[in-house]
């Protein structure tokens, strides 16, 4: 089980670096890393097992936060319709995009980011995204809203990419152009 040690933090070289494409089929130990990061993302949302483990909740997490250059990364959360994203991504890509831009209005957090970053982080509303499952089987996802955020950040960090890169220097909430703000509750 990965815990909050097994995490990098920022600054740490694995997180600059872009990962390479996975082969299928994948080895036992990289499903075993795609199982537990699956694991995290679905414990991290229990409160029951965030008391006892210390753990810090997260929708999202990739590979290389947890020192691994493989281009993977999990995501668990729901959707604006209340239904289950939960998958293993490999080799993901983006094949397609919204112009219209939206943000998470009260800003992006990261498990390898200990302090709190300000600033809006512009991302694609909806993008058509294409991958492969640790199985080997191929999938072609059309997400928007929270899934489509979430996405766009762990395949920033297969690209050694920070979220933070993302947002305005000179005026963090600085209004996004066509754009619709995302309001976590």
């Amino acid at each position: 089980m990965i815990l909050m040690n097994d995490i990098v933090r920022d600054g740490h070289p694995s997180l600059r670096k872009r990962t390479e494409e996975m082969t299928f089929p994948l080895s036992e130990e990289d499903l075993t890393l795609a199982n537990d990061l699956q694991e995290y993302v679905i414990n991290s949302q229990e409160d029951e097992l965030i008391e006892k483990y210390k753990i810090r909740p997260g929708i999202g997490i990739a590979a290389p936060q947890v020192n691994a250059n493989k281009r993977m990364f999990a995501l668990h959360l729901e959707d604006e319709n209340n239904e289950e994203v939960s998958f293993v991504a490999v080799n993901p890509k983006i094949i397609s995009h919204s112009v219209e831009k939206t943000y998470i209005s009260a800003g992006e957090g990261c498990l390898s980011v200990d302090e709190v970053i300000e600033g809006y982080v512009p991302r694609h509303a909806r993008i058509t995204a294409t991958g492969f499952y640790p199985d080997g089987t191929s999938f072609k996802k059309r997400l928007k809203g929270l899934a489509a955020i979430a996405f766009q950040h762990e395949l920033d960090h297969l690209n050694g990419i920070m979220f933070y890169d993302h947002i305005n220097k000179d005026n963090p909430y600085e209004p996004i152009p066509n754009s619709i703000a995302y309001d976590r509750a």
